[in-house]
């Protein structure tokens, strides 16, 4: 679109650490920016914390569209907003003014690699490893299958996959005729999140809430959009299918969570069954949704992904489904 875009990448250094931690970055999914996903200012709901509290050079990165990235121009009007989302946010349904994607697959993996090779520049390590939640699933897969030789392992939260999606970037590009970005208001959040729920006291409301303040403030121009809303762009995704995950070898852990809709557990089932490499570990969480790394269960995200990403295994286990809080 001709601007110039800027990252907003968030790094948590470990407080003992040795000349030269190992380095992670994590990268966030379809709707909520990566210092919101993994680095909620309340104690114990950070998964980069945790992570560096483990002795590892935690990095994150929001991409181009999200958060504290820049925003492309055409999402400053509301009438960019999906169709079916546009209430309460213009005063009567009005006509898109941009139809091609904000942002794609394609770009997400250069934001993707541009921030691996500048963690790699200023740490002097040869390879970071890639943490994701969702769409991030495509966003750092489809990277390290461009760029092996940079990461080390990958853990990934409801990696969105698609065993028949597309491999890749078609052209032209598809024209988004209702609407290049979407909008999550708090009362959608919440509904979301709450049709997830299988278990008793399954996630707190009141750090609920305070997840949601901080997203609205990682976008203080759709905070003032009808009683506050999140928006993000609608992203064309390609390249996290069954022809190109069939000859991937990077480590790979992936976590799901029992009673996730969004991206359901049989879907992450058919990754592992589809993924190439040797060395993968499927985590199945019991009384967890799409938000795990967010509810009462969140210590066996952060601990599985520190053991993995330490050692290639998960309770001894490095190729195999591993049942956590069952």
């Amino acid at each position: 679109m001709g601007q110039t875009a800027q990252l907003y990448v968030r790094e948590i250094r470990p407080e003992n650490s040795s000349a030269t931690p190992p380095a992670v970055v994590f990268v966030h999914g379809s709707g909520t920016p990566a210092e919101v996903s993994f680095d909620s200012r309340m104690d114990d709901y950070s998964w980069m914390r945790e992570v560096a509290r483990a002795g590892f050079d935690v990095f994150s990165v929001s991409m181009t569209g999200y958060g504290g990235s820049t925003r492309p121009a055409p999402m400053s009007n509301p009438c960019n907003i999906a169709r079916a989302q546009q209430a309460g946010y213009v005063p009567a349904p009005c006509e898109p003014t941009y139809r091609s994607p904000l942002t794609t697959m394609t770009s997400d993996w250069n934001d993707v690699g541009a921030v691996v090779d500048y963690v790699r520049r200023l740490r002097g390590v040869d390879r970071v490893s890639l943490v994701a939640w969702s769409q991030g699933g495509p966003r750092v897969t489809g990277y390290a299958n461009l760029q092996p030789t940079k990461v080390n392992r990958i853990v990934v939260l409801a990696p969105a996959y698609s065993r028949t999606g597309a491999t890749a970037e078609p052209n032209p590009l598809p024209t988004l005729n209702d609407g290049v970005m979407s909008v999550q208001s708090r009362k959608d959040f919440i509904a979301n999140w709450d049709r997830q729920v299988g278990c008793p006291n399954q996630y707190d409301p009141a750090a609920a809430t305070k997840i949601f303040d901080e997203m609205l403030e990682s976008d203080p121009v759709g905070a003032k959009w009808g009683e506050g809303a999140r928006r993000a762009p609608n992203v064309p995704t390609w390249g996290f299918n069954q022809v190109t995950v069939s000859a991937f070898k990077v480590p790979y852990l992936m976590i799901t969570g029992e009673h996730d809709v969004q991206v359901p557990p049989a879907r992450v089932r058919e990754l592992f069954q589809d993924l190439g490499s040797e060395n993968k570990v499927l985590v199945d969480l019991a009384c967890s949704s799409h938000n795990a790394m967010w509810e009462k269960n969140r210590a066996y995200v952060y601990d599985a992904t520190i053991q993995f990403l330490r050692d290639g295994k998960v309770n001894g286990v490095s190729n195999g489904v591993v049942r956590l809080a069952y």
